[in-house]
C-alpha cells in the first residue's frame, strides 16, 4: 500500500465527516463504485477527474486531499473574484 494513497483516503473520509456526509451518500450522487475511497486506500490508481469530483462534493481542495497542503480550503471563490 502506498503512504500518500492512505492519507488521501484519510483525508476524504475526514471530510465527508467534517460536512456530515456519508461515503455511500457521496458515492451514490458522484456515479462512483461504492468501495472508490478503498480502492484509493489501496493504492489503485484513479483518474483526477474523480479526485476533482470528491474535492468538489466536499468543497475542499485537490491540493488537500493530495496532501500538498494542510489547509483544505477551496480556492475557487478567490479565483472567480479575482
Amino acid at each position: 500500500m502506498d503512504y500518500f494513497a492512505q492519507e488521501m483516503a484519510k483525508r476524504i473520509k475526514y471530510q465527508a465527516k467534517k460536512h456530515d456526509t456519508c461515503l455511500r451518500e457521496m458515492y451514490s450522487c458522484l456515479g462512483l463504485p461504492h468501495r472508490t475511497v478503498a480502492y484509493i486506500a489501496d493504492g489503485e490508481k484513479i483518474s483526477y477527474q474523480i479526485i476533482l469530483k470528491i474535492a468538489d462534493y466536499l468543497d475542499c481542495s485537490i491540493d488537500y486531499l493530495l496532501g500538498r497542503t494542510d489547509n483544505p480550503i477551496c480556492h475557487k471563490e478567490r479565483s472567480r473574484n479575482e
